[in-house]
């Protein structure tokens, strides 16, 4: 891919609800914020292994500043109450030459309805393009939806010191 910054696709749910995924921009700020405020703190803690509602400004500059390189983005964006919205996002994030950590999180409205295995689709096929050996996920033990997931795209858990989170792995052909 040449300009990932640029990424877009339109796709059905399996519920027929179209979702567009497409690559996070820098005005996309007060939809992200829209979006954890419709997050519930199960979700959240899920996610940030904390129930984090508020973000400093060096957090929110990082997490929306994705250089589309070292730091992948994508939203997915729905028609939600007769408007346009963010309803879940992902990333992946290079930790060394050649593999990446992925993230995701997804509003509860829109959750079980195949918007995290679109996300993931999405970040796989990119991660591919840009020649990284290995992605790398951390899931809370009782986040059953995200780890089924991360099995079904062909993550396997690997052993890691910490009992209290699941280190996933998926080696990329």
């Amino acid at each position: 891919m040449s300009d990932i910054g640029q990424y877009s696709a339109s796709e059905h749910l399996r519920d027929g609800n179209l979702i567009e995924v497409r690559a996070l921009r820098p005005d996309d700020e007060a939809g992200m914020l829209a979006a954890l405020e419709a997050t519930g703190a199960q979700s959240l803690q899920r996610r940030f292994f904390t129930t984090k509602r508020h973000f400093s400004d060096k957090e929110r500059s990082f997490f929306m500043n994705a250089d589309f390189k070292s730091h992948v983005a994508l939203v997915a964006v729905a028609d939600a109450a007769g408007k346009s919205a963010i309803v879940a996002g992902g990333r992946y994030i290079v930790f060394e030459p050649g593999r990446a950590e992925m993230a995701f999180v997804v509003i509860d409205a829109w959750q079980r309805r195949g918007v995290g295995s679109l996300l993931m689709r999405h970040l796989v096929k990119l991660a591919r393009g840009a020649e990284l050996r290995q992605l790398t996920a951390e899931v809370l033990p009782d986040n059953a939806p995200m780890l089924s997931v991360f099995r079904k795209f062909g993550f396997s858990p690997i052993a890691s010191g910490d009992p209290g989170l699941v280190h996933l792995v998926l080696t990329l052909g």
